[in-house]
């Protein structure tokens, strides 16, 4: 892949791409798409029926990520103003209803500075990231997904989803981030969850427990939920530091720096937002 910002740029990375591609693949072919400069990754969460009836449960905020993994998400997100949101919303059911999807579902999105938002892919399934739409909106996913499979009409109406309070989700990864991110099995020889009002952490692991070194390294999902976004980050800050996994290396320290850090506090984040600890210097 690349980036080019005028004509001249163009042609350069024209030839470059397209004479790697021959190299590698026998075919020097190339797809060209805008490029969008910091953009945020907005997702909406959707529910359908096979009756035609289709609501949203708002949107996701999934911008912080690593190699193109999320480590981070959030709901509402802190760059969707209510405008927005029912733009997003009404162009993902509109997705559905074109293509005949049914259940639930997530359509994905690249927005941009001045909040023009451009259509990824739909992800076909549960995600890990919907414990947070869920706080949110009271709307337990997964049993609307058993309910909606089994033929069942979808109960829900547009105007019975309403966004309350705010949440916060990371991903705990058995990955060393002082190593680049590096896989870290091994045996988990103590563990202490953190817990209390407005905190769920969705995990299988246990002490004594083996991380395998043959399968991805997500190990659990911390999510707390709280009145407004200051509050749910506090709280995450404080599950955080009661999290407690020996044995292995993770990324609970990586998510307490990120915590701490006043872009983030402050809701200016972008998909590049992690360069700025893996850059050189």
């Amino acid at each position: 892949m690349r980036i080019a910002y005028d004509k001249n740029e163009l042609t350069d990375a024209v030839a470059v791409a397209s004479g790697e591609a021959r190299a590698a693949f026998g075919n020097p072919d190339l797809y060209l798409e805008k490029y969008i400069e910091k953009p945020r990754h907005i997702e909406i969460q959707i529910i359908g029926d096979h009756f035609g009836n289709y609501v949203h449960l708002g949107e996701r905020e999934c911008s912080i990520q690593m190699r193109y993994q999320k480590l981070i998400e959030e709901s509402p997100s802190p760059f969707v103003d209510q405008e927005l949101r029912n733009k997003l919303g009404e162009t993902a059911i509109q997705v559905a209803r074109l293509v005949g999807y049914t259940n639930a579902g997530t359509m994905e999105f690249l927005v941009d500075k001045n909040k023009n938002f451009y259509f990824m892919e739909v992800n076909a399934r549960v995600q890990v990231e919907h414990p947070v739409t869920e706080l949110v909106t009271g709307i337990d996913i997964v049993q609307q997904q058993i309910l909606l499979a089994q033929g069942q009409m979808l109960a829900l109406k547009q105007d019975d989803v309403q966004l309350n309070g705010w949440s916060l989700e990371c991903r705990i990864n058995a990955a060393d981030p002082s190593d680049n991110f590096m896989p870290s099995p091994g045996d988990i020889t103590h563990l202490i969850l953190p817990a209390g009002p407005g905190v769920r952490v969705d995990t299988h692991i246990f002490a004594p427990y083996l991380i395998s070194p043959f399968y991805d390294s997500l190990i659990g999902k911390l999510i707390v939920w709280a009145e407004d976004r200051d509050r749910a980050i506090k709280r995450m800050q404080r599950a955080l530091a009661e999290f407690q996994i020996e044995g292995i290396k993770t990324t609970i320290p990586f998510h307490q720096q990120v915590f701490e850090d006043a872009d983030f506090i402050s809701g200016d984040i972008d998909t590049h937002f992690l360069e700025k600890w893996t850059e050189p210097g």
